[in-house]
């Protein structure tokens, strides 16, 4: 595309952009014609008629006068906006591409080519047109995920329920979603369960359930159940609406690639345009040759060398590799990181909420003293059932899980930092840490069947795992143990990356057994325990500087300043947090590693064809100049194909990065 067409074309999209809501038709991705639906088809046909009566005229009629009318006319339909260009260009002594097309078709006209000159000027305004397709393409992905949002939602407002624009319903009012809607606002809900489709935000193959206090996300599709959702986000705040903004900002944001092909192209046009005019008036005035054959050879290659496809190579196959990762669940935020991604050497890891889900479980429930396993988690979920600590919520789940019936506990009594206690049927029992028991002197003097509980005990903490006793005044009857869960695709993702020939590394702020207990399960060899968030922006200075290219991957909240410090930034689970979002260059909407191993191999999928796109460019452009040159080539073949043709390659080869399966 010409800079100066560009350069208009950006102009239009801002005072376009000023109104995006979809509910007042103010959105100009959703509701305006794109450009190349409308006026430049009809000037495409027109043109296309009036070229052929002109070589009707002048092939089947001999008339010449009318012919060359014709062919004027065509320049005058299909080039208005191009010499316009050119001048404005001039003007401002800047050498364009619509410049050389200007001159070339001028020139064809003065030797007796009409014909030419016309094709020319008709065959860039169609390969100008293809470009505008091109850059569509993102604009066209902004417009799908607009209309994930319904526009409207039905509020219950004083116990009436009315359908109203998503802008007009308030932060904390209820919406109600019924089986096969999709839910206008992101809020929490409140009344009912349903499977939710969360594949249009995170990516998410299978629905998710969601119940009472479960977060839902506008977009997302209620397959089965009714529900009712409590708004915590305006319709211009939702998960959505950043995804949408961000999408639109990383068009702005060129990779390296892209950098250097617009700095080479404003010095290219002038070369060539030199190289013209040595190449039509050398041969003539010093050897002596046809003036008419050098000055055509020169009007072809001032065509030939026009770099359209080269522009566009590089970001077209772009907008492709990241609006195919939208759709994917992987929001990247510019080309420059999809060209990045591909160069990474180190891939740092945080451990908590990462590589392991972040919340802990129960893995282990030992007996001792002839009580049941039903009998120790009873106890202990009962206990844990009057307290707010984190152990309390995965025993409790586990309870839950299992089934268990709670009972009712009295003289309960927190000590903190130690454990509960308290009387479940008339009997005192106290869960807690080894302290705990240490002080009533029941873990030094009672032992297990299997050995020592207090060996037990510590060679579960040796694996970096929790663990809670169970006793009551005379005995220890328990040992629960739990531990943060790894995420079950996190060592094949390792393994993955592993293989690629990527080092992988991992930081926490947990203590050495929990960080060993991690890394040996993923075949980790290189991890750093006890660091604070400071500690792991130093550690990541230090692999920047020893190895250039770093991606770190983290929950995006503690992690902020690491993910910052590092080549790339990637936040996982950025669909639930803001923040995630602004502080990383790559967010996954949903807490699934294996989209890592989908971002490598875009990314250089991405990259082989810009690099494709970059070669074929050069490599027909060179060979089609050398020909023109030699007298090889005409008008009519350095536009169809030198210039036409091959950006349409490029634009198809680029389509490709999206329309097929990441492999």
């Amino acid at each position: 595309m010409s800079e100066d067409n560009h350069q208009n074309q950006q102009r239009d999209s801002k005072n376009d952009s000023s109104d995006t809501c979809t509910c007042c038709g103010g959105d100009p991705y959703g509701e305006k014609q794109p450009r190349w639906k409308n006026k430049p088809l009809a000037i495409i046909l027109t043109s296309a008629v009036i070229f052929i009566v002109g070589i009707i005229l002048e092939r089947f009629m001999n008339q010449g006068l009318l012919a060359e009318l014709a062919f004027l006319a065509v320049v005058a339909v299909a080039g208005f906006e191009i010499i316009n260009g050119a001048f404005k260009g001039l003007s401002k002594l800047r050498f364009n591409m619509n410049l050389l097309i200007t001159i070339a078709a001028a020139g064809a006209f003065l030797i007796g080519h009409g014909e030419e000159g016309a094709a020319v000027m008709f065959l860039f305004y169609v390969a100008e047109f293809l470009e505008d397709y091109a850059s569509e393409r993102a604009q066209r992905s902004i417009a799908a995920l607009l209309k994930l949002a319904p526009e409207t939602a039905h509020v219950i407002r004083n116990g009436h329920e009315m359908e109203i624009h998503t802008h007009a319903v308030n932060l904390d009012e209820l919406v109600v979603i019924r089986p096969g809607d999709k839910v206008p606002l992101d809020g929490l809900v409140v009344r009912g369960i349903s499977a939710v489709d969360q594949s249009p935000i995170t990516g998410e193959s299978m629905p998710v359930t969601k119940r009472k206090g479960d977060q839902v996300f506008a977009g997302t599709i209620n397959t089965e159940g009714y529900l009712e959702i409590r708004v915590n986000r305006k319709s211009n705040e939702t998960i959505i609406s950043r995804i949408i903004e961000l999408v639109r900002q990383s068009k702005e944001k060129k990779s390296r690639t892209e950098s250097f092909i617009d700095r080479f192209a404003s010095y290219y046009t002038p070369a060539v345009i030199l190289i013209a005019i040595l190449v039509a008036t050398l041969p003539p005035f010093l050897l002596g040759m046809s003036f008419n054959d050098w000055f055509y050879r020169a009007l072809v290659l001032l065509v030939v060398s026009c770099p359209c496809a080269l522009a566009i190579s590089t970001p077209v196959s772009m907008v492709s590799g990241i609006t195919s990762a939208t759709r994917n669940g992987v929001l990247i935020k510019g080309g420059e990181y999809v060209e990045e991604m591909k160069k990474v050497k180190v891939m740092v890891f945080d451990k908590t909420g990462t590589l392991t889900e972040g919340q802990l479980e129960v893995t282990n429930i030992i007996n001792f003293n002839n009580s049941s396993k039903d009998e120790i988690l009873t106890i202990a979920a009962s206990l844990e059932s009057h307290s707010k600590h984190p152990l309390a919520k995965a025993i409790l789940q586990r309870a839950k899980d299992d089934d268990l019936k709670l009972e009712e506990v009295h003289n309960f009594k927190s000590i903190t930092g130690i454990g509960l206690k308290g009387k479940i049927n008339g009997n005192q029992f106290q869960v807690g840490n080894k302290s705990l028991f240490e002080n009533s002197i029941l873990l030094s003097d009672h032992k297990s069947p299997d050995g020592k509980i207090r060996e037990i005990n510590e060679e579960y903490e040796k694996e970096g795992k929790t663990t809670i006793l169970v006793g009551n005044e005379t005995a220890i009857i328990g040992l629960i143990v739990l531990a943060d869960r790894i995420r079950d695709n996190a060592k094949k993702t390792v393994e993955y990356l592993k293989n690629n020939g990527i080092r992988i590394v991992m930081l926490t702020g947990d203590n050495e057994c929990t960080a060993k207990r991690v890394a040996s399960h993923l075949g980790l060899i290189e991890y750093y325990h006890s660091l604070l968030p400071d500690d792991k922006v130093q550690k990541i200075d230090e692999l920047v500087k020893s190895h250039g290219h770093v991606v770190m991957v983290g929950d995006g909240v503690n992690d902020a300043p690491a993910l910052a410090r590092a080549n790339i930034g990637i936040a996982m689970g950025a669909a639930g947090s803001d923040v995630a979002i602004e502080s990383a260059d790559i967010a996954l909407m949903h807490d699934d590693l294996s989209k890592l191993e989908y971002l490598l191999k875009l990314s250089r999928k991405t990259m082989g064809v810009v690099q494709q796109n970059v070669a074929l460019s050069i490599v027909v452009k060179s060979s089609f100049a050398l020909f023109a040159v030699l007298g090889f080539v005409t008008l009519w073949m350095a536009v169809g194909i030198g210039d036409m043709g091959l950006s349409l390659a490029v634009i198809l080869n680029a389509i490709r990065i999206g329309s097929g399966k990441i492999q």
